[in-house]
C-alpha cells in the first residue's frame, strides 16, 4: 500500500468517482497518468441512484455542513463504495455529491466521506476538490478543464477547441492546445454556461413523472416560446464576464418562466433555454473554436444537439467522434486530478475558476 508522499514519480492508475447534479447515479472510470500526459483509460462503470435514493438526495439539495444530512451520507458513502467493485486501483479521486454551491456565499458543499471511503475501499482518497479554490477567492468550479487540456493533447489537437459538459448544469472550456502546459497563459478558459439538464429533468418529473425527455422526444413535439426565452436570456448571470459558476437550482425561473406552457411546448422551450446559454456563453472564447465536442447527457438529446449545431459557425460533436467517452469524462477529469492533487500539481487557475493563484485542491485520506 502507497502511503503519504510516494506518488511523487512514475505513472499512476487511478480511479475517480463522479455524481453529478441531475442525480442519476455513480460514474467510476480508470486511468493511467504521470498527472500531466495520459497515458491510457482503463475500464469504467456505473451504479444507479434508485428512485429511492434519488427522491432522498434531491431533498438534500441546498443544505450544508451541520444539517441533518445522515441519510443522504449513507447513500452517498454506500452507492460510490459500490461502484469501486471490481476496481484495483493506486489512488482513488472522490468528488462526492454537490448540494449546495455559493462561492460567493457560504462556500461550496460536496456531501462525502474521503476519510471513511479509503478505509473501506483500501486504498488513498483525494476529495473537497473545490473548497481550497473557493477560500482562494476562486468560483471551485468548474473544475475538468485541466482534464481537458490532457485530453486535447491526447487526441492530437492542434488548433483551439471547446469540450462542452452538459450534465446538470452547462460548462464550456476552451483551448489552446498549442500552449505547453494547462496553467500557461492563454491555454484555457472555462466557466458554466448556464442550466442544461436539471431543470429539463425537473420539469419532466414533476409533469410527467419521468427522470428526463429520452431522446428529446416531448420537446421534439414541442413549440418554442421565444418570450420565454427572452426573459430567461434577460438574466443578470449571462451579462457577467467569466470565469463564472452556478448552482444546480440557480435557475430555478426557467419552471415559473413555462409554467403556463404545455407539456411538450415547455420542454421545447427549456431546451432551447439550455441550448441559447451556450450560444451565450461562446461569445466570450478568445478564438472562436474550431470544434465543440460535446460530453455529459445532454449530447444523448437530439433536439439540443440539433439547436447547437444550427446556431454555431464550427463543427459540434459528441466526444466519441475523437475516441473519448462522453459518460465517463466526468469520473476520468477525477481520476486525472486526483493524482495531480497527490504531485503537488496545480488544479484550477484563474482562467477556470478566477482564483488569484495556482490551486492544487483536495485533501487525501489513506485507509491506515
Amino acid at each position: 500500500m502507497k502511503g503519504p508522499g510516494t506518488f511523487k514519480t512514475g505513472l499512476v492508475k487511478a480511479a475517480g468517482l463522479m455524481s453529478g447534479t441531475s442525480l442519476d447515479g455513480v460514474d467510476v472510470a480508470e486511468l493511467v497518468s504521470d498527472g500531466e500526459r495520459i497515458e491510457r483509460f482503463g475500464k469504467s462503470g456505473y451504479r444507479a441512484y434508485s428512485d429511492a435514493e434519488r427522491s432522498v438526495l434531491k431533498e438534500a439539495l441546498g443544505c450544508w455542513q451541520g444539517d441533518d444530512l445522515d441519510a443522504a451520507l449513507k447513500i452517498v458513502q454506500r452507492a460510490h463504495l459500490e461502484a469501486l467493485t471490481g476496481f484495483t486501483p493506486e489512488l482513488i479521486g472522490f468528488h462526492g455529491q454537490t448540494l449546495a454551491h455559493e462561492p460567493r456565499g457560504r462556500g461550496t458543499h460536496q456531501l462525502g466521506d474521503g476519510d471513511a471511503l479509503a478505509v473501506a475501499a483500501r486504498a488513498p482518497v483525494v476529495w473537497d476538490f473545490r473548497s481550497s479554490d473557493v477560500q482562494m477567492g476562486g468560483e471551485g468550479a468548474p473544475l475538468a478543464p485541466f482534464f481537458h487540456f490532457a485530453c486535447a493533447k491526447w487526441i492530437k489537437a492542434h488548433a483551439p477547441l471547446a469540450f462542452l459538459n452538459l450534465g446538470g448544469v452547462g460548462n464550456i472550456t476552451w483551448i489552446d492546445p498549442r500552449k505547453a502546459k494547462a496553467e500557461d497563459e492563454g491555454a484555457l478558459l472555462a466557466f458554466d454556461t448556464g442550466p442544461a439538464n436539471a431543470p429539463i429533468n425537473d420539469l419532466m418529473q414533476q409533469r410527467r413523472g419521468q427522470s428526463y425527455d429520452e431522446d428529446g422526444a416531448l420537446a421534439r413535439r414541442g413549440t418554442v416560446e421565444t418570450g420565454a426565452l427572452e426573459l430567461f436570456l434577460a438574466e443578470t448571470y449571462f451579462a457577467r464576464m467569466p470565469p463564472k459558476s452556478l448552482d444546480r437550482d440557480d435557475f430555478s425561473v426557467m419552471l415559473d418562466l413555462v409554467r403556463e406552457l404545455s407539456d411538450a411546448d415547455a420542454a421545447a422551450t427549456m431546451t432551447a433555454m439550455s441550448a441559447a446559454a451556450v450560444m451565450q456563453g461562446m461569445q466570450h472564447c478568445p478564438i472562436p473554436p474550431s470544434r465543440v465536442l460535446v460530453c455529459g447527457g445532454g449530447r444523448h438529446n437530439p433536439v439540443m444537439m440539433h439547436m447547437l449545431r444550427e446556431a454555431l459557425d464550427c463543427a459540434v460533436e459528441p466526444v466519441e467522434t475523437v475516441g473519448l467517452d462522453g459518460d465517463m469524462l466526468e469520473a476520468q477529469a477525477f481520476a486525472y486530478l486526483a493524482i495531480r492533487v497527490a504531485r503537488g500539481l496545480p488544479t484550477s487557475c484563474k482562467a477556470t475558476t478566477g482564483v488569484g493563484a495556482l490551486v492544487g485542491g483536495g485533501n487525501i485520506s489513506y485507509p491506515a
